[in-house]
Order: structure tokens, then C-alpha cells, then sequence
């Protein structure tokens, strides 16, 4: 990830260019439709540079290396998740922690259940394993 901040003038020349949806000081959102447009002409053979040339985006100002991260990130969403991948602010939402780890009650209850099981068995083996020690 780029280190590269920008000057309020930078921002401001960026925020001028169609492709590009938001931006601050470290971070640039590019449009939904120049994601899917960017990994279309991807896939019909232009490089990353090209097509970040093409849409009026300076490179000296993004970062040389910038195109071709972009492109390599849309790509693997749009195989994954398809065009709604791209489409939508899709960030934070790729995997993770599951927000609710048992879907209903009868499952919080028979891990509830195994729990138990397992903590009696494992007690009753440290008695077993205290006893031989005392032998």
C-alpha cells in the first residue's frame, strides 16, 4: 500500500477527473463504472498503465505501481463477487468474523452442551493424571 499523500491542490485536480468518485490526502476512490470499464478493457488485452492513461489519470501523481494493483484487486473481486463486487462500496465486507456465530438457539445450545462434555472429560483425566502422581 502507497504511502503517497496528497496536497489539498493534488485532491483537488484528482476530484476533477470523472473516474475518480472521492478522494483525501491517502486515498483515492475510483467510480464503480471505471472499475468495470477498467477490468473489461483488462481482460480484452490493454495493460493496466494503458488504461489509466486512457482515463486522463497522471501517473506521477497516483503512483507508477498504483495501475497495476488496482487492476490485480478488481480483477479478484469481479471473479469472486461478479459485477456487484465492483459496483457497490464492497470494502470491510470481504470475509472476516461472522457477526453471529450460532444462527439459532437449539445450536448455541448443543455447543453449549459439547462445551460441557469436554470441560467434564478433561477434568475427570486431570483427577486420573493426580491420582497416578500420588500412587
Amino acid at each position: 500500500m502507497s504511502k503517497r499523500n496528497f496536497n489539498e491542490e493534488e485532491v483537488k485536480l484528482l476530484l476533477e477527473n470523472n473516474n475518480i468518485s472521492k478522494c483525501s490526502k491517502g486515498v483515492i476512490t475510483f467510480s464503480s463504472d471505471f472499475k468495470l470499464k477498467a477490468v473489461n478493457q483488462y481482460k480484452e488485452g490493454l495493460t493496466s498503465t494503458e488504461i489509466f492513461k486512457q482515463a486522463g489519470l497522471d501517473l506521477d501523481l497516483i503512483g507508477k505501481d498504483t495501475p497495476k494493483g488496482r487492476l490485480r484487486d478488481w480483477n479478484k473481486i469481479f471473479k469472486s463477487k461478479g459485477i456487484l463486487g465492483l459496483t457497490g462500496e464492497a470494502r470491510g465486507r470481504e470475509g472476516g468474523r461472522p457477526k453471529t456465530k450460532y444462527q439459532t438457539d437449539a445450536e448455541r445450545i448443543e455447543y453449549l452442551e459439547a462445551t460441557v462434555a469436554y470441560l467434564k472429560a478433561e477434568k475427570d483425566f486431570l483427577v486420573q493424571l493426580r491420582k497416578q502422581k500420588k500412587e
